[in-house]
């Protein structure tokens, strides 16, 4: 019993500390920090720099004129700013529409190899000296751009990863609302983790490079934007987390479609903590590798599986007449997992519950890392292509 007991502490301790323990560590180091270090105002240069966005599409024809509009809105100086779409293997209308607008260049190739392969052939034919990274289908603020030079004006920012915002349509289903509550809680986290040291990784909706700091992944990488800006770490500079500057997008259009973006996100998550191993080195960087361990790595591996142990192991201890505490914990356990199956339910109907939602949403995302794995292992011969999830 004693053996069943260790194993439960563990598992239990490690998914609160994953989920609240270290945000709540993280929130104190940085209000200690920020008592005797003072953050800088930043102020943008005199000299504009020239900056690119770079845009990677695949049959992108139905967001074409809103994503042009929306670059144009973008309150930067248009000799300053050159607009790029890289369009590899689209077979749509995607070219014919942009060839309709002025200052945009498009670089395309027949064959689809994938995200990664499509940016590591772009960034080089690229002259300026801060790329931006965004999607087709995600809109940014007109401010973005100009928050993010300002970033750039701090030499030990190598990256800037802009603000992800969840766009509600009213009557929001568990998929977009799980997510819009997932990525407002995950806000936080990034802006506390690039208070204290750096933010741990950038979102490909809205994040931006020094290009000279650029180095190309493998064509099978399925989290570019992430080992991207997690190389520039790796050369010893920082990720720099501005919420000034954001995209915003739709949330998958059900939960079908946003299993498929969480099963890829956590298989690529598996797979940047296999090609990114010297990050964890807690003597090459002890304060980031605090940072990554505990932000990441704990969430696409351990996390997951101690999460699915607390259950069956805590039966078998109330079975073994363990001590009344673990009946309390049990019934708790119970309560959260019929919570989440009335969520799932309740959505299925087309029923909107938030409050049944959240735990919903949270086993829907832990059990999709499970799934990652295995999706990984698929995918480990193949190359960077995927199947998009529809957006609502």
């Amino acid at each position: 019993m004693n053996t069943l007991i260790l194993i439960f502490i563990i598992a239990l301790a490690l998914v609160f500390y994953t989920y609240i323990g270290y945000g709540i560590i993280l929130f104190v180091l940085v209000k200690a920090k920020e008592l005797f270090v003072k953050e800088r105002k930043k102020k943008l240069p005199e000299d504009l720099p020239k900056v690119t966005l770079l845009i990677a599409a695949y049959n992108e024809e139905d967001i074409i004129d809103s994503k042009m509009d929306n670059c144009y809105s973008l309150d930067y100086p248009k000799d300053r700013l050159k607009i790029v779409w890289v369009t590899d293997g689209s077979s749509d209308n995607t070219n014919s529409l942009l060839s309709n607008y002025n200052n945009v260049t498009v670089l395309f190739e027949n064959k689809r190899l994938g995200k990664s392969a499509a940016i590591n052939r772009a960034v080089p034919l690229l002259g300026t000296d801060i790329v931006i990274f965004t999607d087709a289908n995600t809109m940014l603020n007109p401010e973005s751009v100009r928050e993010i030079v300002k970033s750039f004006e701090d030499p030990a920012v190598g990256c800037v990863a802009g603000e992800k915002r969840v766009i509600s349509h009213g009557k929001e289903g568990a998929s977009s609302a799980g997510e819009g509550m997932y990525w407002r809680y995950e806000s936080v986290l990034k802006s506390l983790d690039s208070r204290l040291y750096s933010a741990v990784g950038a979102a490909g909706e809205l994040y931006a490079l020094r290009r000279e700091l650029f180095e190309p992944v493998p064509p099978d990488t399925l989290l570019d934007d992430f080992i991207m800006s997690m190389t520039v770490v790796e050369r010893g500079f920082k990720i720099h987390y501005c919420k000034e500057a954001y995209a915003a997008e739709t949330g998958s259009a059900d939960m079908r479609e946003e299993k498929k973006r969480k099963v890829r996100i956590s298989a690529g998550g598996i797979q940047s903590i296999i090609r990114l191993l010297p990050l964890m080195n807690v003597f090459r960087n002890p304060l980031f590798a605090f940072q990554y361990i505990s932000h990441r790595v704990l969430r696409w591996t351990l996390t997951p599986i101690a999460l699915f142990m607390l259950l069956p192991v805590n039966i078998a201890l109330v079975l073994m007449g363990a001590h009344y505490i673990f009946t309390v914990i049990l019934v708790v356990q119970l309560i959260f997992y019929t919570a989440a199956a009335f969520g799932k339910i309740l959505e299925d109907r087309k029923i909107r519950n938030k409050i049944l939602f959240i735990p919903y949403y949270f086993m829907f995302m832990n059990l999709n890392v499970i799934r990652g794995f295995f999706y990984l292992i698929k995918k480990s011969k193949g190359d960077g292509t995927w199947e998009k999830a529809k957006r609502g």
